[in-house]
């Protein structure tokens, strides 16, 4: 049967619709895709730019608190904060870009702070307590201390963790709770130290003669401090010994330099005056019982 003209045009009509469905779809599709690619790549951009601006932000802020001559552990500390608090605004605002309402997600985060505050209570105690270090300064960098049964020299207070380096060079980070639960000896408090020696002579030598002899080793040391005066006294009669304690004043940085040169010198000094110094000797004396067999 032949084709009317009327079913032409309604053919021609119906192909005309959809091939403009088509066309809409691509377009849509083409919008929505392109919106969305624009937005993921606003969102790296704020991203990528946002953690440069926040280390540019943190080096200015360094460098004025170091030109305002803060003490070392307040400006690590702080430094570090202000890091943290940017790279967190610059996550928040990198996320808006991509169209999430960051109002219901502030309140996503608040409520998903809580339970991750309980869940981490060791780290919330850990934060307090550098907290409580940069505002007490119970040591400060440079600083060698003993705490949380470790030792060395305080090289940086961050927000968590006391970085520690032992005398052997090793990093050592030490939770900042443990160290203000515990007791904390600063060596470098103090400008100067007391170095407590002991130095046993034989219940043969003249006394006289040692304690001169101590008391000229330590005049000789020009690190030793006039005041306060040095004691050479004796401390003890021990069981193998006559015991003196000779206790010179340092400075803090000549404390270990002293305490190895004095004991040096006592030995030395000893043997050229013909002084002993005793060792633990015991005499054991053999009985024979009977006759011999």
């Amino acid at each position: 049967m032949a084709t009317t003209a009327a079913e032409l045009v309604e053919k021609t009509a119906a192909k005309a619709i959809d091939y403009t469905n088509a066309d809409q779809l691509i377009v849509l599709v083409t919008e929505h895709g392109t919106s969305i690619g624009m937005k993921a790549v606003t969102a790296i951009v704020i991203f990528l730019l946002g953690r440069w601006l926040a280390r540019v932000v943190t080096n200015i802020a360094r460098k004025t608190f170091q030109r305002a001559k803060m003490e070392d552990t307040l400006e690590k500390f702080l430094c570090n904060m202000l890091n943290a608090v940017l790279l967190v605004v610059v996550i928040i605002a990198a996320i808006g870009a991509l169209g999430v309402q960051t109002t219901s997600l502030l309140a996503v985060l608040g409520a998903a702070g809580l339970a991750v505050g309980l869940a981490l209570q060791g780290s919330l105690s850990n934060f307090a307590s550098g907290v409580l270090i940069v505002a007490f300064r119970p040591y400060k960098v440079g600083d060698f201390i003993e705490a949380a049964g470790v030792a060395g020299t305080v090289k940086e207070v961050q927000i968590f963790t006391t970085v520690i380096h032992s005398p052997d060079n090793k990093k050592i980070l030490v939770p900042n709770s443990q160290i203000m639960s515990g007791t904390i000896t600063n060596y470098s408090a103090n400008a100067t130290r007391r170095v407590d020696l002991i130095v046993g002579c034989s219940y043969g030598d003249d006394l006289d003669q040692v304690r001169a002899l101590l008391n000229d080793i330590v005049a000789g040391d020009e690190r030793i401090l006039k005041d306060p005066a040095p004691t050479v006294e004796v401390v003890a009669l021990g069981d193998n010994s006559v015991n003196f304690v000779v206790r010179p004043w340092v400075e803090a940085a000549n404390y270990w330099a002293v305490h190895f040169h004095i004991h040096e010198q006592v030995k030395k000094r000893f043997d050229q005056a013909g002084l002993n110094i005793p060792f633990p000797q015991r005499d054991v004396h053999l009985y024979q019982h009977g006759a011999d067999r």
